[in-house]
């Protein structure tokens, strides 16, 4: 096999792991609550809610309120107050390590 069709052949391959890799991963569902709707929505706006998950173990409930407001103050997220003090809260209650 010459070193063209070799490298195409490789290019092929790799091409294909990706599609691989996602078609394994599942949705993450987040928990129940008052406040879902409007976390899915806002925060999925910008970022998977995946991170929601991951991030729960180390963010407790004053983290988690930190956390809101840098995503308005610092990311410029349009959030109203009302609904960040609801997504905190949400946060908070199902996600407070």
């Amino acid at each position: 096999m010459c070193k063209a069709m070799r490298r195409l052949a490789i290019s092929a391959a790799l091409a294909l792991i990706p599609a691989l890799v996602a078609a394994e991963e599942k949705p993450i569902k987040l928990k129940q609550g008052k406040g879902v709707e409007l976390v899915e929505a806002q925060c999925g706006a910008c970022h998977s809610v995946d991170y929601i998950v991951m991030n729960s173990p180390f963010l407790d409930a004053a983290k988690w309120q930190a956390e809101v407001a840098k995503m308005i103050n610092a990311f410029g997220a349009p959030i109203a107050p009302a609904d960040a003090r609801t997504i905190a809260d949400y946060l908070k209650q199902n996600y407070g390590g």
